[in-house]
């Protein structure tokens, strides 16, 4: 199979009918077999009976339904999956992703041989203030931070190497650094492409103010997980150590003073150095336990789904 489109959506009952007609019509002309695997992400309008629908007159759609919202980077996770094709592409539900853009995609991965293309919607139409402007800001952070050199982290148009999807865990809502992922996963040839970008045409953006909040928060998340997350002891050992030793070396400085150079002197209490002493070094314990604690739970940790699926379709 040349291509999986995995599709996450939530109430997009209005533009999958319009969707799916315009991927095939892409597919079909470009002689490419194909599925489609719609994940439905807890929708309380119908968009399970269009797919269903859909499905019964076209058996290259696939469904896979949630009990409940979940997220989007479980979506994606549950559609990673099931694909099966050599290139999978990945696209929002609300129509402003172009279907035209999948063969370029398709080439850039199988004939450039690159392992991941994130496209960039360099002209967009959205408000300036409420998302341009927050975009930008957040993807600059995100280059500064992770390394990976692309403009535009949170456009969901983006095409893959199958042995990329089944080799990255995408959770949380970590979905906006899957090319981050990718790349600490050792998959380093990242590229991007200026993609079309449509207007909405039904319903409202399920995407408010505080997605910009939670994408930095994820973004420190990842940038500790990349760095120290198969080995916290590094990180938390060390801090213990540095702190722990400034104890120390209060505490050290203390003692000698009192006992050999100023044995009248101030009680060890009433000096302040008593108290840095003390504080570093109860904060470099705690450094170390989590540190240890980190470890035990790395080790110990058991894998979990962290979605239930309600019902699928035409899966074997």
């Amino acid at each position: 199979m040349n291509i999986s489109v995995v599709i996450p959506l939530l109430n997009e009952q209005e533009s999958l009918t319009e969707l799916h007609d315009w991927i095939a019509k892409v597919m079909q002309s470009n002689h490419f077999s194909y599925e489609i695997i719609f994940i439905d992400d807890g929708s309380t309008d119908k968009s399970w009976e269009v797919i269903t629908t859909l499905s019964s007159k076209d058996n290259q759609i696939k469904g896979i339904r949630f009990l409940k919202n979940f997220g989007k980077s479980q979506a994606l996770h549950a559609g990673f999956e099931k694909a099966q094709g050599d290139v999978v592409i990945t696209m929002d539900a609300d129509l402003q992703d172009n279907p035209e853009e999948i063969p370029e995609l398709y080439n850039m991965i199988i004939n450039d041989g690159l392992d991941l293309v994130s496209g960039w919607k360099k002209k967009r139409y959205d408000s300036i203030l409420s998302k341009n402007l927050p975009s930008k800001l957040f993807n600059w952070a995100a280059r500064k931070t992770s390394g990976v050199k692309l403009h535009d982290f949170n456009c969901g148009l983006k095409a893959y190497r199958l042995e990329v999807v089944k080799n990255i865990d995408v959770n949380g809502e970590m979905h906006r650094y899957i090319p981050v992922l990718s790349k600490n996963a050792g998959f380093n040839k990242i590229s991007e492409k200026v993609v079309k970008h449509q207007a909405r045409k039904y319903g409202e953006t399920k995407f408010g103010m505080d997605r910009f909040i939670n994408g930095f928060l994820d973004l420190i998340t990842i940038w500790f997980l990349s760095r120290f997350g198969k080995r916290p002891m590094h990180l938390f050992g060390t801090w213990g150590v540095i702190m722990f030793a400034i104890g120390f070396g209060f505490a050290l400085y203390l003692g000698i003073d009192k006992l050999f150079l100023h044995p009248n002197g101030r009680l060890i209490t009433q000096r302040p150095q008593f108290y840095i002493a003390l504080s570093t070094m109860i904060i470099g314990t705690q450094f170390f336990v989590a540190g240890f604690l980190g470890e035990i739970i790395l080790r110990s940790k058991s894998d979990r789904k962290r979605y239930s699926v309600k019902a699928e379709l035409n899966f074997n």
